[in-house]
């Protein structure tokens, strides 16, 4: 399993294999960062290449090895 996968795993807190707006808002807490709904919309929106609304781990992995 690659790092990327390891991360991922960890930020997708229901193991559905994506990321949603509300498991990053859960992270950015948990990380003493908190923010908005709205901004996590924002983010997840910027990686999902395919307009699912959702983060899968090819964009979370595209995003990294940038």
């Amino acid at each position: 399993m690659s790092d990327y996968a390891i991360t991922f795993d960890l930020v997708d807190a229901d193991s559905d294999g994506r990321i949603s707006a509300d498991e990053l808002v859960r992270l950015m807490e948990v990380l003493g960062q908190p923010i908005t709904r709205e901004a996590a919309q924002a983010g997840v929106s910027k990686l999902d290449k395919d307009g699912d609304g959702l983060i899968d781990l090819e964009e979370f992995s595209a995003f990294l090895g940038k």
